[in-house]
């Protein structure tokens, strides 16, 4: 905008409209006074100030602006139809004017004058512009470089109260800065330590990644200056990022020695170790294998002679001790006792023989349990026994061994009813996905097996699966103690659980899970 300053409106108007026409913003004052308001309130680009004006002259206003910080720079253009002399005009450029034009004037020549200093004053006004944003631009980059280095003291301090070797790196990879530890296993604060000639390639694996822009982790052997010997370090490099471009590389070496050496120890022995228990396997295969020949072996030599203990009481009882009632309940106690060694016999060998590897295979255990009935009928039917039994899904397992577990599982219920209650055995199985802390993940079929008996504490359900444990006097409930400790070994060799709950004069239910698939079987499959 320009300002123009002359107390005749004529002469106002005529400047005003040939400016206008131009292209130019104009602003008037009618007095040198008034000009000064105007100026202290707006930004010119120029003023074109009449010499001649009542009050304050042309001159004394010019020279009073020149005060003005925020009127300094702004070029002045003198007018005057009568002061024409040399020293009005040389008055008019040390007041601070940067032409004097005498009238009349000649539109052209006076509109080139204007335009000239019009784009003067933005070019320098632009400039100004420039030189102060360049030099809050530098003062900020003081201020960044203030924080750089103060974080740069504060990074190194950090670095030099630590225990591990530590170094920064340019983005270029070169070393920078190295702690006090970095010498005590290289001379030059330039060069990187030596390392073993087996982890030579430990600095090119760190340059691809440094080139990739990842962190780098590895352990090598480093050389001490100390004993010059190789010592383990975790070497370890990390990029410093600003907008996703890597500033610098902080990195350490960290001494775990000791750690590695103690781990190569623990190795070492775990390996120790591991030999000798395949070894003390092999023992107890073979022992296992010698202790189920002598089981058989011996089973057989003790059957005999208490086949012939009965037997032979049998005949004395019924042939020749008739009439002594003494007599024939010394003879029966015999006989029964001999029953029951045979019983304890025949379990014991068949706990024995649950050691042997055994074929797992695909059962039905519908048709297991059907079969299992037909065979223990007569037991069931001097029970009067109900068997109630829902569908049951297919799994992998060991036929005998199975049909084992739920023989046992019918007979111990059906030892244990009530005198005054009909037996109720219920039988019911679901699928589950799997057990928890499995890492198999495998399918487990989870059965329960429930009846009405007499119950037990549920104190002792652990206690009920120990081999010759008995809740129950031997007078009161025959057996020997063994069925199910015999259950609990079938299902743990079918990596599975049981576990048993009951309270007294409620009966007891029985929750077994199995694996649908035997992971055995699987492997063997493929």
């Amino acid at each position: 905008m320009i300002l123009i300053v002359d107390d005749k409106p004529e002469n106002i108007f005529s400047l005003r409209r040939t400016l206008e026409l131009n292209g130019f913003d104009v602003d008037t004052a009618g007095s040198g006074e008034e000009a000064l308001k105007k100026v202290l309130k707006n930004i010119y680009s120029l003023i074109i100030l009449d010499v001649q004006m009542p009050g304050m002259d042309g001159f004394e206003v010019a020279e009073t602006l020149s005060g003005y910080s925020k009127a300094r720079d702004i070029p002045i253009i003198f007018l005057s139809a009568v002061n024409t002399d040399k020293k009005f005009i040389t008055r008019g450029y040390t007041s601070g004017g940067v032409d004097y034009v005498t009238k009349p004037v000649d539109p052209d020549i006076f509109m080139l004058k204007v335009k000239t200093l019009n784009r003067l004053y933005e070019q320098n006004r632009e400039l100004n512009e420039m030189r102060l944003s360049l030099l809050e631009e530098v003062e900020i980059r003081k201020q960044a470089e203030q924080q750089l280095s103060n974080m740069l003291k504060e990074l190194r301090s950090v670095m030099e109260s630590l225990p591990q070797v530590s170094f920064t790196m340019s983005a270029r990879g070169d070393l920078e800065y190295v702690n006090q530890q970095w010498y005590l296993y290289s001379n030059d604060a330039h060069e990187f330590p030596s390392f073993h000639a087996q982890d030579k390639d430990v600095l090119q694996k760190m340059q691809e990644a440094m080139r990739a822009g990842v962190a780098y982790a590895t352990e090598v052997r480093v050389k001490s200056l100390v004993n010059n010997t190789y010592r383990y370090h975790l070497l370890k490099v990390i990029p410093v990022k600003e907008n996703n471009t890597v500033l610098r590389w902080v990195g350490t070496f960290t001494d775990i020695n000791e750690q590695k050496l103690a781990n190569e120890a623990l190795e070492a022995k775990v390996a120790l170790r591991t030999l000798e228990l395949m070894n003390n396997n092999r023992k107890l295969e073979n022992s296992n294998h010698e202790l189920q020949q002598f089981a058989s072996v011996a089973s057989h030599d003790l059957k005999e002679p208490l086949r012939k203990i009965q037997i032979f009481s049998s005949i004395i009882r019924d042939r020749y001790i008739k009439d002594s009632t003494e007599a024939m309940d010394s003879v029966n106690k015999v006989i029964d006792a001999s029953a029951r060694m045979t019983g304890l016999i025949n379990d014991l060998l068949d706990y024995s023989r649950l050691s042997v590897e055994s074929l797992f295979q695909e059962l039905d255990l519908n048709q297991l349990l059907a079969d299992i009935q037909t065979d223990m009928e007569i037991a069931i039917k001097d029970k009067n026994a109900i068997i109630i039994i829902d569908q049951l899904p297919a799994i992998e397992g060991i036929p005998g061994q199975i049909r084992q577990v739920f023989q046992n599982l019918i007979s111990n219920s059906l030892k244990f009813s009530k005198a005054d209650e009909l037996p109720v055995i219920t039988i019911k199985a679901d699928k589950i996905d799997n057990l928890p802390g499995d890492p198999d993940m495998e399918q487990y079929c989870r059965i329960l097996f429930s009846d009405n008996g007499i119950g037990f504490d549920e104190a002792y359900s652990e206690r009920i699966f120990t081999i010759f444990q008995r809740l129950h006097s031997r007078e009161a409930y025959e057996g020997t103690g063994i069925g199910l400790a015999i259950v609990k070994k079938i299902v743990d060799k079918h990596k599975g659980q049981i576990s048993a709950y009951s309270k007294e004069g409620e009966g007891a239910t029985f929750i077994m899970t199995l694996p649908v698939h035997h992971i055995q079987a699987n492997n063997n499959n493929h």
